[in-house]
């Protein structure tokens, strides 16, 4: 193998790890043997378990990022791109809330993976902010500060997918999307329903 596949081979060993048993509880030599190699050699492309950890999370969690905004660029106005954040949002399955919820506790005990989940939180809220503005300028959405909502409305997202994932039999996936996408037609003063599910409109 070549370095650069080498490296990929054992990001995608730690992927697989870490959905399996939390990124808490995977530790090298999990790695190693999910790969069918040494820790050594882990070590020598890695200096720290902690860099191996964020690297392998930033490329789980960017990959949902990628499908929102690309999800986003198909749409040509604010409405649908604002229903279409929503809809590829409440479309990942729990294991990548999983990982989120493992990130974000474990992040102030490792620096590079606090780093790499703030980055990833803050491209998120700015995805939302940018179709917030944009909303604004058409005059379809009011809304006096763009970031400051588009913080509320994910930090609502994120708490109640969080808590389907943590405790599914108190908050429905329905209830939390139809609580969250609610929240967002009355924050930025759009018509009620605009946000349905777009399978269900």
């Amino acid at each position: 193998m070549s370095p650069d596949d080498r490296r990929s081979a054992i990001v995608t060993a730690a992927r697989t790890v870490m959905e399996r048993r939390g990124i808490a509880a995977t530790t090298v030599r999990d790695v190693a043997a999910e790969l069918g190699t040494s820790s050594g050699l882990i070590h020598h492309y890695y200096a720290s378990m902690d860099d191996l950890l964020a690297e392998a999370f930033e490329q789980a969690a960017r990959e949902d990022l990628e499908d929102t905004l690309s999800a986003i660029a198909d749409e040509s106005d604010p409405e649908g791109q604002l229903a279409a954040f929503f809809d590829t949002y409440n479309r990942s399955d729990d294991s990548g809330m999983q990982l989120w919820l493992d990130a974000w506790a474990e992040a102030s005990r490792r620096p590079a993976l606090r780093r790499i989940s703030r980055t990833l939180n803050e491209e998120w809220q700015r995805a939302l902010a940018g179709i917030i503005r944009e909303g604004v300028d058409a005059g379809v959405m009011v809304c006096p500060d763009p970031d400051a909502s588009a913080w509320r409305i994910l930090s609502l997202l994120d708490g109640l997918v969080l808590q389907v994932v943590a405790h599914g039999d108190v908050v429905s996936r329905e209830q939390a999307d139809a609580w969250s996408r609610t929240a967002a037609e009355s924050e930025l003063g759009i018509r009620a329903g605009l946000l349905t599910p777009t399978l269900a409109r």
